[in-house]
This record gives structure tokens, sequence and C-alpha cells, in this order.
């Protein structure tokens, strides 16, 4: 079974407001390179096939799988944003040291944060099988993509298997070499250049907006599958902003925030990556909300002058 399956969830899209079609548009239209899940870049002899992904299984990747592994099996190399190994090796860390996501010493986020948010936190997590003595002391951002995952995803072994997943299965069986373009532990360290309260207080004022359902996923997935992977981000950050509560400046603060630390900046970091790449050709298969925007990977080699062409998914 799918996870676009065992969730059953419905398009929000065509239930939205005329208004919230109306400003999904407006935020759409100076967008660059807003569609396409498959763009080549060429410069010389060096040719990139970026690939977006969804990191969330669906069984209509499997067509898309097939007309990708021919690309995949001929390219010198594959780079994800981190490899199905070095993950694995993270979470087999954690067996030893939990300290990269729990809170190991010091006061926990009960004791940071007011009852009321705590009960209702508590709460959604553990529609999520995340018992409450539990969640008091994971970190705040790895609480934060808890939220993020539907309950109806949770108990689903294959939810992660997504085109992420795929395309390592791809590259594994015809031996491609596979590359990470960051580290883990540079992930973490950017999670916490904020303090623990400033963590919290972000955490406990977007609860609301970071929360997915069914819908939200098959929403999501739908978007992905008509490469419309512009229109995902955008979707999430005008309805993330109803679910909120906040006002529209302290939204917009917040909504900066998260852009920057989990898009700008890593785009720019893979970068230093992607350019070292000369005289072949590699994948560079990476979440779909990293390729649009100024700040998105297909504008920033733009700016290094490479050809860029939309090629079939």
């Amino acid at each position: 079974m799918t996870a676009h399956a065992a969730c059953e969830g419905h398009d929000l899209r065509p239930l939205m407001s005329e208004e919230d079609q109306a400003a999904l548009q407006h935020s759409l239209a100076s967008v660059p390179y807003p569609e396409g899940n498959h763009w080549i870049a060429t410069k010389g002899d060096t040719t990139l096939h970026l690939i977006g992904t969804l990191h969330t299984n669906d069984a209509r990747m499997g067509p898309v799988v097939e007309r990708l592994t021919p690309i995949v099996a001929q390219a010198d190399a594959i780079y994800f944003e981190v490899t199905e190994a070095k993950m694995e090796a993270f979470e087999q860390g954690l067996a030893n040291d939990l300290s990269p996501v729990m809170i190991t010493e010091g006061p926990t986020l009960i004791d940071l944060m007011s009852a009321e948010d705590w009960a209702g936190l508590s709460a959604s997590l553990a529609e999520r099988g995340i018992p409450s003595w539990m969640a008091a002391k994971m970190r705040p951002w790895f609480l934060s993509m808890m939220l993020g995952i539907p309950p109806c995803l949770m108990q689903n072994p294959d939810a992660n298997h997504g085109m992420d997943a795929r395309l390592t299965d791809v590259a594994e069986a015809h031996g491609i070499p596979q590359h990470s373009l960051e580290r883990i532990e540079d992930l973490m360290a950017m999670f916490d250049t904020l303090s623990l309260e400033q963590q919290v207080d972000s955490l406990v004022r977007l609860s609301g907006a970071m929360q997915a359902d069914a819908n939200h996923l098959a929403t999501m997935a739908n978007a992905y599958l008509e490469e419309k992977h512009a229109q995902i981000l955008q979707l999430a950050r005008i309805q993330g902003f109803e679910a909120s509560g906040l006002s529209q400046e302290d939204y917009d603060a917040e909504w900066a925030q998260f852009e920057q630390q989990l898009l700008v900046d890593r785009n720019n970091s893979w970068m230093d990556h992607i350019l070292r790449i000369q005289d072949q050709t590699a994948v560079i298969a990476v979440g779909a909300g990293h390729l649009s925007q100024t700040y998105g990977l297909l504008s920033l080699l733009e700016k290094e002058g490479y050809t860029l062409t939309r090629a079939p998914f």
C-alpha cells in the first residue's frame, strides 16, 4: 500500500477561495522556473540533470522512475541532499548518542512552554504516536519535522520510499557512485544557530502552520506530479498563514527565517559542491522546492553560465 493510497486525502486546490486563488497566482507570477521536475544544465563538457524529488512515497512515481532510469544508469555520478547510506549511518549513531535530536540536559520543552501551548503541541504529537514524555525531550526542529508528517503516514513502513529512495535503488542497481551535497552534522548545526528558547518560541508560533494531514499530502503529491513545484511552496505559505493565527507581519518574519535556513543557505552551500562537478554527466536529485525562485538551483546555475533546458519527467 502506498502512502498516497493509505492516507486517502483530497486535493485542496479546487476548494480554495477566490481570494486565495488570486494570492497564489500573484505569488507565482514573478517566480523564475516555477515548473518542471527535470531540467538539464549544460556548460562546456559538463551536463547536469537536475531532478526535483518528493521525499514521500506515491505509487504514481513508478512510471516516472522508469523514464528516468536510463538517465541515472548512464550518469557518471548522482548527488542527493544526503545519501541513504549516510542517513542510515546517522540513525545508527543515535543508538549511542541521542543528543542530536534529544535534549539530554537542562530544561525540557514542558519547562519552556506555557501549559496551554504544551497541551496543544503534545496532543498533536500523540496523534502521530509520540508520547508526551518523549516529546518533551525532543529538539524543536525535530518536532517540527514530526508535525509535518500526516498521522496516517506514521505507521506506514513504505512512507519514506519516495523519489529519492527510488532513484537510490536505480543508482545501486547500476553501480552509479552516490554523493551527498551536505553533511548531516552541518544540517544539525544550522538548526542550532538559534538558542533553544528561540527555537521553542518559533515552534509555538508556527505549530498550527506546520501540521500536515492527508489532504495536505494529497495536494502536495498532485502538484508535484504535475511538476508545479513552486506552487507547492506558495500553497504551504498561504495555508500556513491561515492556520498559524499570527499577524501577517509576524508570519512573514517566521516564513522568511524558514526560507533562509532551509532553502537559501542550503542552496548556496550545495552550489559549492555542484560547481566542482566538471567534464562529466551527473544527476542532482534534491527536493523539488529547491529548484525555483531567484535563490533556486536553476537560477543559480543560470547565473554561473549554464544553459538550462526543461526535459521530460
